[in-house]
């Protein structure tokens, strides 16, 4: 498939002409409904989604990373939806009451969502992440078998 622009064509407007064409975004301002698995794919596995948050930006975790996953998870686009707070965003999280309450708002969708322990603890952050009802645990290993496995993972 090729799309071809009149004019210059921004980065943002080419991505959501892609996704529209793909069918991962609506095409007008009408409310889209739900996708299911069986829209989405037909392999037998279920498909998976990894959401690397490692961003300190809360600009990007707003308007970018969170909008995202959240709407994976919702919408159907994938199965199973992990959400991994690494780096920074464990510090960022961990101040900031609005971000907590869109992770919080995602858990309850149904977006898994982990935190890298030596990420936490090199800031200091790993007990209000657990207080905050994270899964905080090692996870190098297991970053490193979705990679090498059957997930899709993108990094914010």
């Amino acid at each position: 498939m090729s799309i071809r622009a009149p004019g210059p064509l921004s980065l943002a407007a080419l991505a959501l002409t892609l996704l529209v064409s793909a069918g991962l975004a609506p095409a007008s301002d009408s409310e889209e409904t739900p996708r299911t698995r069986d829209h989405m794919s037909t392999q037998e596995e279920p498909s998976r989604l990894a959401v690397l948050w490692t961003s300190g930006d809360r600009e990007v975790a707003l308007k970018v990373a969170f909008m995202y996953t959240h709407n994976a998870k919702l919408r159907g686009w994938f199965d199973e939806v992990t959400l991994i707070v690494w780096g920074p965003s464990a510090n960022l999280l961990s101040e900031d009451q609005e971000l907590q309450a869109s992770v919080k708002d995602m858990a309850e969708a149904g977006v898994e969502v982990v935190a890298c322990q030596a990420c936490a603890d090199g800031y200091g952050v790993s007990e209000v992440l657990r207080g905050m009802g994270i899964d905080v645990k090692y996870m190098g290993m297991p970053l490193t078998e979705m990679l090498k496995g059957d997930w899709e993972v993108i990094t914010f």
